[in-house]
């Protein structure tokens, strides 16, 4: 029975009643007395051969060389382009292929064709929660802070603004996302969706980013600030978050007014000319299905808009706090773009 165990190439499962024989030699003697006993726990007992899916074990007779680099090659995934190889895994996980709807392939790993969506281009985007109490109008003048040596280094170079503003702005629903997934391990409850809705608004911003990084090339000193400045608000904003949600969110509210202001602004020297308005890189088309002529100004249109969504989710998140509630007592706006 053992040798049989070990030579095995595949693992098995069953439901049926294992004889006391196999019980012996899979479960051991204690095992196997408590099941003697006791029908039905015989008829559910799960026998598993512990052999791989792939054995390491060579059962087939001795190959040429020739045969086993020939074995060893990766197989091509989009063609026979070597780069595009895909790596060679032990634990057997295939490389998803993903077509469009035309049938072309879908060339994006870092999103999939079910995450894209059209931007709303209907929302409010002159919406602004007035300050009115201590915490408030503390949030809304760190933010205003902020924006001053934005303006001084950035002046109207909109793209590199842009790239500088979404890799801040990426991080407070990553920050806040993590630390309402270990309240609720702690807990032992459910967020009530804020979790995904928060990872969902760093994701989309970190698609910003990306999109930008596509027009606008940063210079070594703007990454270098970009690490700094990261560095800073990352643990700045998580220690607020662990002090007040209330005047963390009301923060992020206040600096996603200030990103569609910025937006704006970005569009006005397009319309002017001051900036070129070039074609939509090819994952921007992708993300947010626009037009296959779309052009930098769509995708600017698309990102203002985005930000408008991130602004009012994020102002609802510290009403719910300021009401007394936690934000698992309120539906999170999941898929909220």
């Amino acid at each position: 029975m053992s040798s049989i165990i070990a030579g095995s190439a595949r693992r098995l499962f069953t439901t049926a009643t294992a004889s006391s024989a196999v019980r012996a030699a899979v479960c051991g003697p204690a095992v196997t007395g408590f099941l003697r006993g006791s029908p039905a726990r015989a008829e559910s007992l799960w026998i598993r051969f512990p052999a791989r899916e792939a054995s390491t074990m060579s059962l087939s007779p001795a190959k040429s060389g020739e045969e086993e680099e020939e074995e060893e090659k990766p197989k091509a995934v989009g063609g026979d382009d070597p780069k595009e190889k895909a790596a060679v895994s032990y634990w057997g996980i295939p490389p998803s292929k993903i077509a469009k709807a035309d049938g072309t392939e879908w060339k994006w790993n870092c999103f999939r064709p079910w995450e894209t969506y059209k931007p709303d281009l209907t929302i409010d985007l002159k919406k602004h929660h007035t300050p009115n109490n201590f915490l408030d109008k503390f949030a809304y003048w760190t933010v205003k802070a902020m924006r001053v040596p934005t303006d001084v280094f950035f002046q109207r170079r909109y793209g590199c603004r842009a790239m500088m503003l979404e890799t801040v702005a990426a991080v407070p629903g990553m920050v806040g996302g993590m630390l309402l997934h270990c309240k609720s391990l702690r807990s032992f409850e459910h967020s009530g969706g804020w979790i995904k809705a928060l990872l969902e608004e760093a994701e989309n911003e970190r698609m910003h980013l990306m999109t930008f990084m596509e027009v606008s090339q940063p210079k070594w000193y703007e990454r270098a600030l970009v690490i700094t400045v990261q560095g800073v608000f990352f643990n700045a904003y998580f220690l607020a978050y662990l002090a007040s949600p209330k005047l963390a969110h009301r923060i992020v509210g206040y600096l996603e007014e200030e990103a569609i202001h910025s937006y704006t602004e970005f569009l006005k020297e397009l319309d002017k000319g001051t900036i070129e308005n070039v074609p939509a890189p090819a994952i921007a088309i992708d993300y947010w299905r626009l037009p296959p002529n779309s052009t930098l100004r769509d995708v600017v249109l698309a990102v203002r808009a985005d930000e408008a969504h991130h602004r009012d989710v994020n102002h609802y998140a510290s009403d719910i706090h300021y009401q007394g509630q936690e934000l698992k007592q309120s539906p999170a706006p999941i898929g909220y773009h």
